[in-house]
């Protein structure tokens, strides 16, 4: 339940944000069995048989309906206990927006070679910046070609971008030099031990949807750095080199809440620019798997999910028919015999209706797993003495992972 006298639409800072994670963790905890449960990966999920009119509802739809739904699970009038954990699910997971400052015009053509929701959404990080002393050094980190860090920096400030792919720091310095902005790109793997040399205390570390362990590497070193400020909206929770959650803080190495990853991956279900060519080829692929998955169960005659391997597209060109021929050969499964494939393609097609209308109970979880995640990560800044603020910098549309951490210590 939510922590009493917790406002659940404020940026949370000091003593909010360690309410807000143990009243997460209860949900999280309590709830595991609805959420962590794959309905792709399943027929029939444990969840079903204790709540048979929700289950019936939910398989009932159609996927228009839950492609429909997927954005705003929570406005969906299922049956119980649907709207009562929806309404939870609002309650706990609600912050409010970091207040904004008007930004510097940017300079002439900055903007160049920059998508446009991107440069959104440099320019929605940008202005939720507000420090107590101004930054002097920024550091981009997992830079790119730099967009960020050209955005911020000002006249008397100084700016490095570290960046793994030697292009992109290439592509950089150029556009740097373009705009006759002195900033230093570096060719760095920010994972690598020397990394650490080239941070100091003087530096403003920013990273706007660095993955995984990436922004989780650029808190351990800035915090050991002495950085007084820094400012990051992390991504990719799943993107990590161990099989499991290593929780960052200390109330987080305290939680019972076990996370592997593909429960790390949840938060990441969410998306909302996908185009329709790109939709309609996830759903073939997906639809093609599910076929293939009742196949597979009948010739193993063992009835659970045989992970695959990631195909190109270009195996959806193929018939049904060679599709599963071609993906059973890639599993050395036996020769298949003779089948009814229009069928087994319309039962894969029906399946993934299903499996999107289940996944909309997984997703009232969604995002209180990533405000978990995020908390986690923000108590460990706190325990490490900065004072953090926690909030959105933009609208989920412009980009779903749209939480903002601001840390600064005296």
């Amino acid at each position: 339940m939510p922590a009493k006298g917790v406002d659940s639409s404020r940026v949370l800072t000091g003593e909010d944000l360690l309410a807000r994670f143990t009243a997460l963790d209860a949900f999280l905890i309590e709830h595991q069995a609805l959420w962590k449960p794959r309905p792709f990966t399943h027929l029939q999920l444990p969840w079903e048989v204790s709540y048979p009119s929700l289950s019936s509802w939910l398989r009932g739809r159609s996927l228009e309906e839950a492609e429909n739904s997927h954005n705003q699970p929570c406005s969906l009038d299922a049956p119980e206990p649907f709207a009562t954990l929806a309404a939870l699910s609002l309650e706990l997971s609600s912050v409010g927006e970091l207040p904004a400052h008007r930004l510097e015009a940017a300079g002439h053509r900055l903007n160049v070679d920059v998508p446009g929701r991107k440069w959104r959404q440099i320019e929605a990080f940008a202005s939720r910046l507000s420090f107590a002393a101004p930054p002097t050094h920024w550091l981009d980190w997992c830079s790119g070609k730099g967009h960020l860090g050209r955005r911020l920096l000002q006249t008397g400030q100084q700016l490095t971008c570290l960046e793994y792919d030697p292009a992109l720091v290439i592509s950089g310095q150029t556009l740097s030099q373009r705009h006759q902005m002195h900033a230093l790109h570096v060719e760095q793997d920010v994972l690598a031990p020397g990394v650490a040399s080239l941070m100091s205390a003087d530096q403003t570390p920013v990273a706007l949807h660095a993955c995984g362990d990436l922004h989780v590497r650029l808190m351990q070193l800035a915090s050991a750095a002495g950085c007084k400020q820094l400012a990051i909206a992390p991504c990719c929770y799943n993107r990590i080199s161990l099989a499991t959650y290593q929780p960052l803080s200390l109330a987080g190495v305290r939680s019972r809440l076990q996370l592997s990853l593909d429960d790390l991956a949840l938060p990441m279900s969410e998306t909302v620019t996908a185009g329709a060519r790109v939709r309609r080829q996830r759903d073939t692929s997906m639809a093609r798997r599910l076929g293939f998955d009742l196949l597979q169960r009948q010739m193993r005659g063992v009835d659970e999910y045989l992970p695959t391997p990631s195909l190109p597209s270009a195996w959806l060109d193929k018939s049904f028919a060679d599709y599963c021929q071609h993906l059973a050969s890639l599993k050395e499964l036996s020769t298949i015999g003779a089948q009814d494939w229009a069928t087994l393609e319309a039962a894969g097609w029906q399946r993934l209706a299903q499996v999107r209308n289940l996944e909309l109970l997984r997703g009232l979880f969604r995002r209180p797993l990533e405000l978990w995640l995020v908390l986690d990560r923000a108590l460990f800044l706190t325990d490490a003495g900065y004072t953090v603020r926690l909030g959105t910098f933009c609208e989920t549309p412009l980009t779903p992972r749209n939480l903002l951490l601001v840390a600064e210590r005296a």
